[in-house]
């Protein structure tokens, strides 16, 4: 029997995930918890193999959750789960440990597959977004996100953005959002001087 811990801030995304989990006969979800920062702990209590982690939870991020795992529970692989299909996320969390990376709408038993494979010690990812990622290249950054960062170097504001991008000042704030958890910078300037750094930003 595959051991299983669960780790997703939303109650209901965690009570589908187990339950579709559970009908299988070879996996038993043995553990839940709402906080990136409870993962270390209820993994090791529970003695699971395999914890699903989202990327985005309070305390700690699911790919720093996958590194600590890592450290600390070796016995436990680690499958990110997320609705965030993100080259950038992709790379970050098979640096920090995890066997695998697979969106929330994989199919049910498609995910059952991937936590065997995983606990096989198996290496699973996301066929599509396997293929942007080396599309994209180096930099994680859409051609658009970069020209939203490219704008924002200059210190202007959201509305200053749209005008010269000719963007909505909605489209503005996604992008830079995007841009940021892909450069892993917490300000839009960070993640700007983060991506000219890499020479993410072309003139």
């Amino acid at each position: 029997m595959i051991r299983v811990l669960l780790a997703d801030d939303q109650a209901l995304v965690r009570g589908a995930l187990a339950a579709l989990l559970d009908l299988e006969r070879d996996l038993e979800v043995v553990a839940q918890v709402g906080r990136g920062d409870e993962v270390v702990e209820a993994a090791r209590t529970a003695a699971a193999h395999v914890a699903l982690l989202d990327v985005e939870m309070p305390g700690l991020d699911g790919i720093s959750a996958a590194a600590a795992l890592r450290r600390d529970v070796p016995t436990c692989r680690s499958l990110v789960v997320t609705t965030f299909g993100r080259p950038g996320y992709l790379r970050r969390a098979l640096d920090a440990g995890a066997s695998g990376f697979v969106v929330k709408d994989t199919p049910a038993d498609e995910l059952a597959d991937a936590v065997r494979r995983v606990h096989a010690g198996l290496r699973v990812v996301d066929p599509s977004l396997a293929v942007e990622s080396l599309t994209v290249g180096d930099s994680p950054l859409t051609e658009r996100e970069a020209g939203v960062l490219r704008a924002a170097a200059g210190g202007g504001t959201v509305a200053d953005i749209a005008r010269e991008t000719f963007l909505s000042e909605g489209t503005v704030r996604n992008y830079l959002s995007s841009a940021m958890g892909k450069t892993g910078g917490r300000t839009r300037a960070e993640a700007c001087r983060i991506a000219q750094m890499n020479g993410w930003l072309l003139p």
